[in-house]
């Protein structure tokens, strides 16, 4: 799949939902194409870092695929040991695929789409029967990945290497919220993030985001947002930046 060309942004707010400590990257191309960036975070991140999970994951690294599903995933494991030049890596997405190339990978899987069903196409997760294969990640979250590779006859070996939590929010990013005028972007990162936001912000300020336009990559996602209260989608190509500031620089598309 192709990026789509990303447009000017010409002033207009974008909130940026990734989590904690993760969207300054996000944040800087939002200003260079002229738009107003939001952190927002949805979600906090954790790492887990006894000895238990380092011998899990240790052991994880040696299965003939490992799949990281998230840059954080890829960040929290390195942080524990290092993951094998020669390890089979997927990730789920070109994030992820570039945090396994900085941790060593020379030559990391990633889907052209990029979320579960996406990493579940790629050749090397089709033939499974009796195959060791390592998922590292978070608990909670990628349900399909999980239970499709157990379908597909994996011999799945799980590793948490951080938690997810919900975000800390103060006063500024309350008012900031308060503040959105009615054709902001909110790029939303999961459903996690979006349930996380609606149960952290307070009643008023929630009632504004939600007037907001949400850009999604995926119609389960645009779902989620139907049902937390949102009526303004944008469709992303996919769930990279560029597809997503692309989607945020159009008109809404989705009714």
């Amino acid at each position: 799949m192709s990026s789509s060309p990303v447009p000017l942004l010409h002033g207009r707010a974008v909130v940026i939902t990734r989590p904690a400590g993760t969207g300054a990257s996000l944040a800087r191309r939002v200003r260079a194409l002229g738009g107003r960036p939001l952190l927002l975070p949805g979600l906090s991140l954790h790492a887990i870092g006894d000895g238990a999970t380092r011998a899990a994951l240790l052991r994880a690294l040696r299965a003939e695929v490992v799949v990281f599903t998230s840059p954080a995933a890829v960040r929290y494991a390195a942080a524990l040991a290092p993951i094998p030049a020669g390890c089979v890596a997927v990730g789920v997405g070109q994030g992820t695929a570039r945090a396994l190339r900085r941790a060593g990978i020379a030559a990391p899987l990633a889907p052209a789409r990029q979320d579960s069903e996406g990493v579940l196409a790629l050749p090397a997760l089709q033939s499974l029967t009796g195959r060791p294969v390592a998922l590292v990640g978070a608990a909670g979250g990628r349900g399909l990945l999980r239970e499709t590779l157990v379908a597909r006859g994996a011999r799945l070996d799980e590793v948490h290497v951080y938690t997810r939590a919900a975000p800390r929010l103060d006063r500024r990013h309350i008012a900031a919220v308060r503040a959105l005028p009615a054709d902001a972007r909110v790029l939303l990162s999961s459903a996690e993030a979006l349930h996380n936001l609606a149960r952290s912000l307070p009643p008023e300020a929630w009632a504004v985001l939600k007037r907001a336009v949400v850009v999604v990559s995926s119609e389960r996602l645009a779902e989620a947002a139907r049902i937390a209260g949102f009526s303004r989608m944008a469709l992303a190509r996919s769930a990279g930046a560029t597809d997503l500031l692309a989607a945020a620089g159009g008109d809404f598309t989705l009714p």
